[in-house]
C-alpha cells in the first residue's frame, strides 16, 4: 500500500524498503492555483462583495496572498527540514474550498507526506517544529503590520454603511473570532496610529488581522500534543513514550471544554416553565447544579463547541498516541529542548478558548446600546463592542 516498515518490525530484513510513489508536480501546482483562487473568493466575501463575480476578486487579492504566504511558510518549513535530514518528502498538497461550501476561509489548509522513514529523534523534532515556527513568525508579522497600519474608525463604513446610524458602534451579533493571550498582548503593545481596533466580530474585514488570527489558531491546533499532529511529533521527540500520557490529558481537556458549551445550551433550555411532566422532572434535577456552575464558573459555558469535534478527531483520526520509532538514544541537545518549550509557549498563548462562534441577531442586540423598556426598545449612547461571549449574558437575562 506504499507504506515503509521500520527496522524494529522488519528485524534484519535485507530487502530494500519500498517508498511511496512520487506525485506529478502539476498536481501540486494545480492545487496551489485552485486554493489561491478559492482564498481570493473568500477574501472577496470578507470584503462584503459578491465572490461569484470575477470582477470583484480584486477585493480579495490581499487576503488570498497573505493566507497563501502563511500556508506556504508552514508547509515548506516541514519540507525543507525533511530535506535537510535526508527524508524524502512530498511537496505540499494545498486544499481548496470555495465559499459556496460554507468554509469562510477558502481553504482547509495544506498537507505533505514523507516517503521514507524518519529514523532519528532529531529529525522528527526538526520536521515537526519547523512548520509551526515558520507559520507563527509569519502570523506575528501580519498582526504587527495590521495593527500598526490600522485605518481610522470610519473604515468600518466601507463594509457596513448602516453603522453610521450608531455613530460607528458595532452591534454585538455576528461571527466572532475568540481572543487569545498573544493577540491581546500584541494589540496592547503595538502602536496603533488612529486608536481604532475592530472588535472580534468585525476583524475579518481587515486581511492582515484576519489571516494573522487565523494562522495563530491553526498553529495552536497543529501543536496539540497528540498523534500525527506537529505537537505530537515534538512531544514524542522530547519525551518518548510519555507523549501518550500528555496526549491523553490534552484529549480529556478538549472533551471537558467542549462539554461546557453543551451544558450552557442545556442550561438555557431548562430556564423556562413548562406543564410537561418529563421536562419538569429534568428541570428540577438539573437546574440547581447548572445554576451553581454558572455562578462559580460562568466562563465555562462560553467554551467553543468545536472542541468536541477536535476531541473526536484526536481520538479517531489523528490518534492520541504517536506511532513508535526505532530506539534512538542520542539526546536532542539544549537548543532543541529550548525550542520545544518555546513551542509549548506558542501553543498556550495562541490557543483561543472561544474558537470561532456565531451570535444570532435578536431584537435585544440589533441596535448597539439598546435596552428593553416594556415592549419598546430604548436606545442609549453606546460604546464599541468588546470581545465577550453572550451565553452568560443570555443566562443572566433569564435569571433576572
Amino acid at each position: 500500500m506504499g507504506y515503509t516498515p521500520l527496522n524494529r518490525y522488519t528485524q534484519e530484513a535485507e530487502q530494500p524498503l519500498r517508498t511511496r510513489p512520487r506525485t506529478a508536480w502539476w498536481l501540486h501546482l494545480g492545487l496551489f492555483i485552485l486554493t489561491f483562487m478559492s482564498t481570493i473568493m473568500a477574501g472577496t466575501s470578507w470584503a462584503m462583495h459578491d465572490f461569484q463575480e470575477v470582477a470583484n476578486w480584486g477585493y480579495g487579492l490581499q487576503y488570498g496572498v497573505l493566507i497563501m504566504m502563511f500556508l506556504s511558510a508552514h508547509e515548506f518549513g516541514h519540507y525543507f527540514a525533511a530535506r535537510y535530514h535526508g527524508v524524502d518528502a512530498s511537496l505540499p498538497y494545498f486544499i481548496p474550498v470555495p465559499p459556496i461550501f460554507q468554509v469562510p476561509f477558502g481553504t482547509m489548509g495544506a498537507v505533505m507526506s514523507t516517503r521514507s522513514p524518519i529514523t532519528t529523534r532529531k529529525a522528527l523534532f526538526d520536521i515537526g517544529i519547523a512548520g509551526p515556527l515558520a507559520g507563527f513568525v509569519m502570523c506575528v508579522a501580519f498582526l504587527i503590520v495590521g495593527i500598526a497600519t490600522m485605518p481610522p474608525r470610519e473604515s468600518i463604513y466601507l463594509f457596513h454603511p448602516e453603522y453610521r446610524l450608531f455613530s460607528g458602534s458595532v452591534p454585538e451579533y455576528g461571527l466572532y473570532f475568540g481572543n487569545s493571550i498573544l493577540y491581546s498582548f500584541l494589540t496592547t503593545v503595538i502602536p496603533n496610529p488612529h486608536g481604532f481596533l475592530p472588535p472580534l466580530n468585525e476583524m475579518y474585514h481587515y486581511p492582515f488581522l484576519c489571516v494573522g488570527w487565523f494562522g495563530l489558531f491553526i498553529t495552536a491546533l497543529n501543536l496539540l500534543p497528540a498523534g500525527q499532529l506537529d505537537g505530537g511529533h515534538i512531544m514524542y521527540a522530547m519525551f518518548g513514550d510519555l507523549q501518550h500520557k500528555i496526549g491523553r490529558w490534552a484529549w480529556r481537556i478538549l472533551l471537558l471544554l467542549g462539554m461546557g458549551s453543551v451544558l450552557g445550551w442545556l442550561h438555557l433550555q431548562i430556564m423556562y416553565d413548562s406543564p410537561d411532566a418529563l421536562y419538569t422532572f429534568f428541570q428540577k434535577m438539573l437546574i440547581m447544579p447548572l445554576n451553581f456552575l454558572h455562578i462559580i464558573a460562568p466562563w465555562y459555558y462560553n467554551a467553543w463547541s468545536g472542541w468536541l469535534f477536535w476531541a473526536f478527531l484526536l481520538r479517531f483520526a489523528f490518534r492520541i498516541q504517536h506511532p513508535p520509532m526505532d530506539e534512538d538514544e542520542e539526546p536532542l541537545g539544549t537548543g532543541r529542548i529550548v525550542l520545544g518549550w518555546l513551542a509549548v509557549l506558542i501553543f498556550i498563548t495562541s490557543f483561543s478558548f472561544n474558537g470561532i462562534f456565531l451570535i444570532q441577531q435578536t431584537e435585544q442586540n440589533a441596535i448597539p446600546g439598546a435596552k428593553r423598556k416594556g415592549n419598546a426598545v430604548q436606545v442609549t449612547p453606546s460604546k464599541p463592542a468588546v470581545n465577550v461571549v453572550k451565553t452568560s449574558s443570555m443566562l443572566n437575562e433569564k435569571l433576572r
